[in-house]
């Protein structure tokens, strides 16, 4: 494959829709259209393509479906759960991810404990970690039990496994971590492990 002239081994190798030529045996192929599907991602999934470990990946949801390339949009981690996005145009990709022109993401958290309003004020106030200031940007409690509770915790970055340092930094161990919400795109009617298509109106609202 040769992108703008140059060979290309890397089968993920990243282009810009409309703006790069790509050409396979010397022939040039059309841009495809931008897509967009969703992913309810179960625990116990690791969000790559391949893994060293022979974990299951994500992909593992899509066999059969003969979809192109797509990539994920952001990460969730082996233990989480929730609305994950995958698309095969990096450059919308990079917008959606970055804190400064991408959605924020909320995710309901059952935690180990029974939380007080002050630890709700101290995730929104963030803690200094590894030389970074993690925060949350709005936390709120969604039902208390007996001895555990859910939060809402809403985020307008994704920094690895975030939400777990926070809570750890202030003694708080997540129990369950589902991300339920991707701006206004919300998880909710899509089963565990099924994905769908988002409309070109649901890709502009993001």
């Amino acid at each position: 494959m040769r992108v703008n002239g140059h060979v290309v081994r890397d089968a993920e190798f990243p282009v810009r829709q409309g703006v790069d030529r790509i050409e396979i045996e010397g022939e040039r192929l059309a841009a495809a259209g931008r897509l967009v599907l969703m992913l309810n991602k179960p625990r116990g999934l690791v969000t790559t393509t391949k893994d060293e470990q022979g974990r299951n990946t994500v992909y593992s949801c899509f066999a059969g479906a003969e979809l192109p390339w797509m990539a994920p949009v952001g990460r969730l981690d082996k233990a989480s759960e929730g609305l994950l996005l995958f698309s095969n145009d990096p450059a919308w990709a990079a917008r959606i991810t970055d804190p400064r022109s991408g959605p924020d993401k909320t995710y309901h958290v059952q935690i180990d404990c029974l939380p007080d309003p002050q630890l709700l004020r101290d995730l929104e106030h963030g803690a200094m970690l590894d030389g970074e200031r993690l925060t949350a940007k709005a936390a709120r409690c969604l039902r208390r039990g007996q001895r555990n509770a859910w939060l809402e915790i809403v985020l307008d970055e994704g920094r690895n496994r975030q939400i777990r340092r926070l809570l750890a930094a202030f003694g708080v161990s997540v129990l369950r971590l589902i991300r339920v919400a991707i701006g206004p795109l919300l998880l909710s009617g899509l089963p565990k492990g099924r994905w769908r298509i988002l409309t070109a109106q649901e890709i502009d609202s993001l």
